[in-house]
Order: C-alpha cells, then structure tokens, then sequence
C-alpha cells in the first residue's frame, strides 16, 4: 500500500480508492493479481480487490496474473448523511461481465467503483457498459480511465461518475482531470423504492 496515499486519506479524513496496482504476493501464497486498494480514512487498509477477469484471451494477464476470486465490499462513511455508504470493487475488464456486478448487488452495493486502463479504440464499450451496471443495478457507478498513452497504446480516458437512472452526472475527456459529484444516497433509495424492477427478479 502507498504510504503517500495513506497520508492523504489521513490529511483528509476520507476514505481514498488506491485505483490498481500489481500486488506481488507473499512466498508460499498465490501469485501476482492485478490488486485495487481502498484506504480508510485513518490511513489503514481497509479492503483490497483482486481483478477477478483478465483481459488478453489466454495471453497477457491471463499469463501473468492470477485471477481474483472474492467479491469485495467495504463500508465507509456517507459525508453527507450520518449514515454509511456500501462501496462494491471491480477493476477494467471486469466491467464487461454483469454476472458480477449482480453479485456485487445482492452483497449490498450502492456504489460501484471501477478503476481501468481501458484503449481508446473500445472507449465507447466503456462508457456504454458502466452506465448499464448502474441503470440494470441501481447504484451509482464511479469509473476512473487511464488518460494519455500506456506502453505506447492510447488510452481511452472518459472517467465519469453515473447516477442509478443512468444520467452522467460527470464525465471527463481524453485528457487528464478531475471530477467532482455529489452521490446522494437517499436519491437511491427512493428510486429502488419507486422503481422497484429489482424486486421482480426471477433468475439469481
């Protein structure tokens, strides 16, 4: 864990997402992964997510990562209510397979948290299937792109922030930046309550 990150979380009294690193673990244990990090706001770690699907078709991460296996949720504190706010991890590629992110629901998830390196050639795929996990699961959905170039492939930027309804509440371009929105969470639980289409699923 980055203990730049762990101070800014501390300075600012925040949970901070750590985005994804290669976590490269312990001898005897499994593998490297493809590993995001959520520091709680006193600096500690307080989840961790292994990317559960690799991208590369049996070469590139399949070859080089191991694959996750757990679905990963964190609570952490709303800053807008007294209440708290459940945080579901996935990572780039993961985004493509909604089987997961159904599981990531029934765990609790209001927010689902999606870092990725995702090309510019399939950007439109990106903002397409994150609005899709937030309108089919009702949650919020907060993807951050790599902006810029990544071992010499252009990336696809259009980090966004997307409301449960699947209004874009902020999107980035292919540069770099930062986005700013307010989640409010009673937002969606009136929507879950007034738009009840989750309690007509008959496949789990």
């Amino acid at each position: 864990m980055s203990a730049a990150l762990s101070a800014a979380a501390q300075h600012i009294g925040a949970t901070v997402h750590g985005s994804s690193i290669v976590e490269r673990a312990a001898q005897g244990d499994r593998g490297p992964a493809n590993t995001t990090v959520l520091i709680g706001a006193d600096g500690a770690l307080l989840r961790s997510h292994r990317k559960i699907h690799r991208f590369g078709f049996g070469e590139g991460e399949p070859k080089l990562l191991d694959a996750g296996e757990e679905i990963v949720t964190a609570e952490v504190r709303d800053t807008n209510t007294t209440g708290t706010a459940v945080l579901g991890l996935a990572t780039c590629y993961d985004l493509r397979f909604p089987e997961m992110f159904r599981r990531l629901l029934d765990a609790g998830s209001e927010i689902f948290l999606v870092p990725a390196a995702w090309p510019a050639p399939r950007v439109e795929h990106w903002r397409l299937l994150g609005r899709a996990r937030a309108v089919e699961n009702q949650c919020f959905s907060v993807q951050c792109n790599t902006a810029g170039t990544h071992s010499r492939t252009e990336m696809g930027g259009h980090s966004r922030i997307v409301h449960p309804t699947g209004m874009v509440l902020a999107e980035g371009g292919s540069k770099e930046e930062c986005l700013i929105a307010d989640l409010h969470l009673d937002e969606l639980v009136a929507y879950r309550r007034n738009f009840s289409v989750l309690a007509d699923r008959r496949i789990h």
